[in-house]
């Protein structure tokens, strides 16, 4: 089941700190819209499956990725994308997303996104994977 949109942006705006649910939207919109190009089959679906339906077409439609980036390479996406971002920020920006979206979707689901992922991502997410 999806969260609701409003509890989506009420929690991504809390743990980021924005001062506006506008401010949150748009760094939920370009974080899943990177994190989607790097997702596929059943658990990008699933993913999906558990965000408002706004967030959810943007992670099942975004542009295809030449490459997985690393986490820091995400980080720098990340910033290019957001107007007036630094890394520093763009990394926090990613926090609040993915934490957000990792409560949603549930630790067995993030494991799985996880395993598609280059490593690093598990501390993006806010999961560190012991090693």
């Amino acid at each position: 089941m999806s969260i609701r949109r409003e509890s989506f942006l009420a929690h991504v705006q809390e743990r980021g700190e924005y001062r506006t649910t506008e401010e949150a939207d748009r760094v939920a919109r370009v974080v899943l819209a990177l994190l989607g190009a790097h997702l596929v089959g059943t658990v990008r679906a699933e993913l999906a499956a558990r965000l408002p339906e706004t967030y959810a077409l943007i992670l099942l439609n975004p542009l295809p990725a030449a490459e997985p980036l690393s986490p820091d390479r995400f980080v720098r996406a990340t910033a290019a994308w957001i107007e007036g971002a630094t890394e520093k920020t763009a990394l926090w920006d990613i926090g609040a997303v993915l934490s957000t979206t990792a409560a949603a979707a549930g630790d067995d689901l993030v494991r799985e996104a996880l395993l598609q992922l280059p490593p690093g991502y598990d501390l993006l997410f806010g999961h560190p994977q012991s090693t």
